[in-house]
């Protein structure tokens, strides 16, 4: 299995003054180097790759002095980026996102217990209640939540996609996991999002 970090978003709902968003630290790291040491430090994955884009200049210099893998995209749009990553990559792609700095070996541990790698596409998701719970901003999430049933979902951004399936944009069928868990759940979206990790 491939661990894929995606860190070419413009991360456009955060305050333009502070930068790329994935250069903002947590203890004194930068939050996308928090997601690629996670990934690298378990056993699942026998590469680790970052994506990235002309939408974050810095981020990728970041990376390169570090010396991650990475696959440069245009940037259009994270479908788009993902698509086109998944068409240069083989057998099943675990996905995540470059501001999930929470993520660790006991939560990717959980979520492939949790999946079935013989699915196509699996989404990890979250119930709005449990997210509202931990005090996170509700209205920069509106875009990405679904109700499954009487229950609001949000997905978090964490996906297992068999890449020899994806052939174009067309739609697939995607399977949904719920895992309510605050590792999972800090997908910074804004500036109070990152001020509340602090308290995580």
């Amino acid at each position: 299995m491939i661990g894929v970090v995606m860190a070419g978003g413009r991360g456009t709902r955060m305050k333009q003054s502070m930068g790329e968003k994935l250069l903002l630290p947590l203890d004194k790291k930068p939050l996308v180097l928090h997601v690629v040491d996670s990934l690298k430090g378990c056993n699942y994955f026998e590469r680790v790759v970052a994506v990235t884009s002309p939408n974050s200049p810095n981020t990728k210099k970041c990376l390169e002095r570090e010396g991650v893998e990475m696959l440069d995209t245009s940037g259009d749009g994270y479908v788009c980026d993902l698509n086109y990553i998944l068409r240069h990559l083989d057998g099943n792609v675990f996905v995540a996102p470059g501001d999930l700095p929470l993520i660790d070996n006991y939560i990717i541990q959980k979520i492939l217990q949790h999946c079935n790698v013989n699915d196509v596409w699996t989404s990890i998701v979250l119930s709005r209640t449990y997210l509202e719970s931990l005090g996170l901003n509700m209205m920069a999430r509106n875009d990405v939540f679904w109700r499954q049933g009487m229950m609001a979902c949000c997905y978090s951004g964490v996906s297992i996609i068999d890449a020899d399936a994806i052939t174009s944009l067309d739609a697939v069928s995607e399977t949904h996991v719920m895992i309510n868990d605050r590792r999972l759940a800090f997908n910074l979206n804004t500036w109070d999002d990152y001020e509340l990790l602090g308290t995580a």
